[in-house]
């Protein structure tokens, strides 16, 4: 069982930015510059991604962890791809929480949707449409961030994940609820009791890791979620800001690559998921990754002699190898600077 650390939370709930995208164009991209300065996520809504689209998707996501476990453990456990259960990665991370996690191949969803669903057909459906209207979104708010960056090429982000060999992903992420029971409670009481592969906690309840703190290693990450809070970002003072669900918006965060090629402008944010007591959460998260051999460097727009490049050049796949070699909770960027005077950057919130 992984109980929160002793890092304190913060007594009030942390209200991100909210961009609008149907704004004027060159308004929106600065209030994105200005967001992924200041706190390295932000909101958007007026997104373009259908209703129908979502729901297809989360219908489909539920569906899938309701099965009994031996029916979802037929996906392959994930050696990264796969359903996973409480183990995450391959260096001993646990957390409360079941996924599924894709490449956003076509052709990869369309096999393992074989394993997964009684109707693979209408499940790869599901993946691949809820996958292009976020590729989508994710190109939109990347070619404004370089608009607003004033980049030459507003495409140097955005034609990063529209490779064709992208190494993009999606993962489906399920906390089930914490069942608290009074010891006393009597049997009956007891009978609806929760899937076999989640305890039952009894009071008093702490706050459970689902997904242990960590910053996203890609370019940028897409997340949507329902209604159940559980996401918290770790602020510059070291406190965790629990972030209130929106299934209206959806959330776009700072990946490890885009503060590279930012130079440090932009910056990468810690967060984690804890465990709701009574409901679950779904989450829907949008991983836009280059091609293995892309090479990944600062801009030459936001480099001076003043801020010379923080990091070495280095390839995607260098870098991800780094990732899986570690724990969820190590720093990464770090073993990429170019000198190891030069300071890594911070989020400017408080």
């Amino acid at each position: 069982m992984v109980v929160a650390s002793s890092n304190p939370i913060g007594s009030e709930k942390l209200e991100l930015p909210v961009i609008d995208l149907s704004g004027s164009r060159e308004k929106v991209a600065e209030l994105i510059v200005k967001a992924c300065q200041e706190y390295g996520f932000f909101k958007v809504i007026n997104h373009g991604v259908s209703e129908d689209v979502i729901r297809k998707m989360e219908e489909e996501s539920f569906n899938f962890f309701a099965k009994p476990a031996s029916e979802k453990e037929r996906a392959g456990l994930a050696k990264p791809l796969g359903y996973g259960c409480k183990n995450i990665g391959f260096n001993g991370d646990m957390g409360e929480v079941e996924y599924l996690l894709f490449n956003t191949k076509p052709l990869s969803i369309s096999q393992i949707s074989e394993t997964i669903s009684n109707d693979p057909t209408k499940f790869s459906s599901a993946v691949n449409g809820y996958i292009e209207a976020v590729t989508n979104l994710a190109c939109e708010v990347l070619d404004l961030m370089a608009e607003g960056l004033w980049v030459h090429d507003t495409s140097v982000f955005s034609s990063l994940i529209t490779h064709l060999d992208s190494d993009s992903f999606f993962r489906l992420n399920h906390y089930p609820p914490l069942f608290i029971l009074d010891t006393h409670s009597s049997s009956s009481s007891a009978s609806s009791s929760p899937s076999p592969s989640f305890q039952i906690h009894h009071q008093p309840n702490p706050s459970y890791i689902g997904f242990g703190e960590h910053s996203d290693p890609q370019i940028l990450t897409i997340l949507r979620s329902n209604d159940v809070g559980g996401l918290q970002i770790r602020l510059a003072d070291g406190l965790w800001a629990p972030v209130p669900p929106d299934p209206t918006s959806f959330c776009v965060n700072v990946g490890d690559l885009l503060q590279v090629m930012t130079n440090g402008r932009f910056v990468s944010v810690r967060h984690r998921a804890i465990t709701n007591s009574v409901k679950p959460r779904m989450s829907m998260a949008y991983f836009g990754g280059p091609p293995l051999h892309g090479l990944i460097t600062s801009l030459p727009e936001v480099v001076t002699p003043e801020k010379p490049s923080l990091y070495r050049p280095f390839t995607w796949s260098e870098y991800k190898e780094t990732a899986y070699s570690l724990r969820l909770g190590d720093t990464r960027l770090n073993l990429f600077k170019a000198s190891p005077d030069l300071d890594p950057p911070h989020p400017h919130n408080s």
